[in-house]
């Protein structure tokens, strides 16, 4: 009844059987912590994101179905206009005004069914590489919701398809770590923006033990500038982050990964 349903990802599994075995022939895929991805159950997956091509790696070696938002570009680009939406990614056009709600909405409709969902926290690919601030996005969605944060750590990925680069170079090794659970009940009696805040500090310093990479306290944008001037710790949850809150940190329909089973 659910496969019925989908208005998108109706060929995920036809898709996931037909790209597995060429990716595993292409490229050498390492997996850590698999086990802590829920075997049934609505989670929120946050991996960092620095390729093109993550958006297949994770859900090509998750044992479960897996659904994403992306940005509507993508169905503009002959390579990805027919393959995103058969892996389960919904277009989200981030032109109108209330594109974060659409996507927000989107996402807990997914969760509700019991499924998995996954955004990329940063909200854009990092051009130059680090791991930059995250949006409040997931966190609000897993407030609301009730599902955990499975951060998520991939390494390698640049190296086999570069920012610019049009197609991704084979034979390249790559590994997809995926962290402890964080649990949106510890956050529940915090004030608001500051509880989304720890939360999504929390998750990127879980991204950023998992990936290896330099954590920079900006957000990512389109462009490569560089390396920021300053690069800095990430405090836990129990520290004292950065409690800003930004017009970015809302559900950033850029890309994400996840749904289902």
């Amino acid at each position: 009844m659910v496969e019925q349903q989908r208005e998108y990802g109706q060929l995920y599994t036809v898709a996931k059987h037909v790209l597995t075995p060429l990716f595993r022939f292409g490229w050498r895929v390492k997996v850590k912590g698999i086990e802590n991805v829920p075997a049934q159950g609505p989670a929120i997956l946050c991996p960092n994101h620095t390729s093109v091509i993550d958006s297949f790696m994770m859900p090509l070696v998750l044992p479960r179905r897996i659904t994403f938002v992306g940005k509507a570009e993508y169905m503009d680009d002959w390579k990805t206009k027919f393959i995103f939406p058969a892996m389960g990614m919904i277009p989200i056009d981030r032109s109108g005004g209330n594109a974060a709600d659409r996507a927000l909405n989107a996402a807990a409709r997914v969760l509700e069914r019991g499924e998995l969902f996954g955004i990329y926290p940063e909200g854009t690919r990092s051009r130059d590489g680090v791991l930059h601030k995250g949006h409040t996005g997931p966190a609000r969605l897993a407030l609301r919701t009730g599902a955990p944060i499975i951060p998520v750590g991939m390494r390698g990925t640049r190296d086999i398809q570069p920012p610019d680069a049009k197609f991704p170079k084979p034979f390249k090794v790559c590994s997809i770590s995926f962290g402890k659970p964080v649990s949106p009940d510890r956050y529940r009696d915090g004030e608001d923006h500051l509880a989304l805040r720890q939360m999504i500090d929390e998750v990127m310093f879980s991204i950023r033990e998992l990936s290896g990479q330099e954590y920079v306290n900006t957000y990512a944008t389109k462009k490569a500038e560089g390396l920021p001037s300053e690069v800095v710790r990430i405090e836990s949850a129990n520290g004292h982050g950065d409690v800003r809150r930004s017009s970015a940190d809302v559900l950033n329909p850029t890309g994400a990964v996840a749904a289902g089973r």
